[in-house]
């Protein structure tokens, strides 16, 4: 089969389109004919090596971490699941990854893919998706009637949280470009501060949030100010590490390393049937385009988010 992977860390250069042994269902494992995979910021700092202490993974290795195919083979030990079945997962990071024509997954991290939404778009939703679930309620508690405020709720993981949290009855300020404005207001977004035009503490002088959601990497200077926004004895919740444990006021600083859950994943795959959570795709590429998204990505020149059609 063919597949992209890199040999050593380094810039995209190192990303190779080429023919590789095409994986075996072990124990515990389907294999997946993929419909496609999707691109994650994740996967350009592990390709240039920033992350080795953290993820360290076996060269050669094929990178990303979502998928949504179809199973071709089921292996020994697995229940539930048969040959045909049309299937998404989030993949365990440093095991090799769904940029290849086939990917082995173990069983238990599989859902059933959307009925409602072509098959390949469903890549899209399985780890931003459950990022966005696992922050907004697992960490941060939030319910109905607080008042969520997301910084960065242009990208996917934002853009699932602005519909899960509305869904839940809170009341959602988020921060976005232009382009995405219309999209969050549909998604209900009660305020949405261009931050482009506007610095946020300067949109929100005078209010604070039960609730702060960051997803956007920032200087320490940058994320203390955010957490500030926080209301005393709230919750600001980080998926990109702030360099800091204690906002003061009883605020309450969570730093997010989202995980697989296959249950949390089928409760979003039937939120997705049911007409209540959006799947937005910016753009579908061919894979062979891997490593120029990758550039695009460092450049902050994706318009969304992006999956890779094998």
């Amino acid at each position: 089969m063919k597949a992209m992977r890199f040999h050593e860390y380094g810039d995209s250069g190192v990303l190779v389109y080429e023919e590789v042994d095409r994986p075996v269902a072990g124990r515990d494992q389907v294999v997946i004919k993929v419909a496609a995979s999707a691109f994650n910021p994740l996967d350009v700092a592990i390709r240039a090596g920033f992350v080795q202490q953290v993820f360290p993974v076996t060269l050669p290795h094929i990178p990303d971490i979502d998928v949504a195919g179809v199973i071709t083979e089921v292996g020994a030990g697995v229940t539930g699941w048969r040959a045909g079945d049309a299937v998404v997962a989030y993949l365990p990071i440093t095991a090799p990854g769904a940029a290849a024509e086939y990917v082995a997954v173990p069983a238990d991290l599989l859902a059933a893919a959307p009925r409602t939404v072509e098959l390949a778009d469903a890549a899209a939703l399985p780890s931003p998706a459950l990022t966005a679930w696992q922050s907004l309620f697992e960490h941060a508690g939030l319910k109905e009637g607080k008042s969520l405020l997301v910084n960065g709720a242009g990208g996917a993981v934002g853009g699932y949280a602005v519909q899960l949290a509305k869904e839940a009855g809170a009341t959602v300020t988020a921060t976005a470009s232009p382009r995405s404005a219309d999209r969050l207001r549909a998604y209900g977004a009660e305020q949405i501060i261009d931050h482009t035009a506007t610095p946020l503490t300067e949109a929100v002088v005078g209010r604070r949030f039960d609730v702060v959601l960051d997803l956007i990497r920032s200087t320490p200077e940058e994320a203390a100010a955010l957490a500030d926004l926080a209301a005393d004895g709230g919750v600001f919740v980080s998926t990109t590490f702030p360099e800091f444990d204690d906002a003061g006021r009883g605020v309450r600083v969570v730093k997010v390393y989202s995980r697989s859950d296959a249950a949390q994943l089928a409760r979003l795959v039937a939120r997705v049937d049911a007409g209540d959570l959006a799947i937005d795709v910016a753009q579908r590429r061919p894979l062979t385009d891997l490593p120029a998204i990758h550039d695009q990505a460092v450049a902050g020149q994706l318009p969304g988010k992006t999956i890779l059609i094998p």
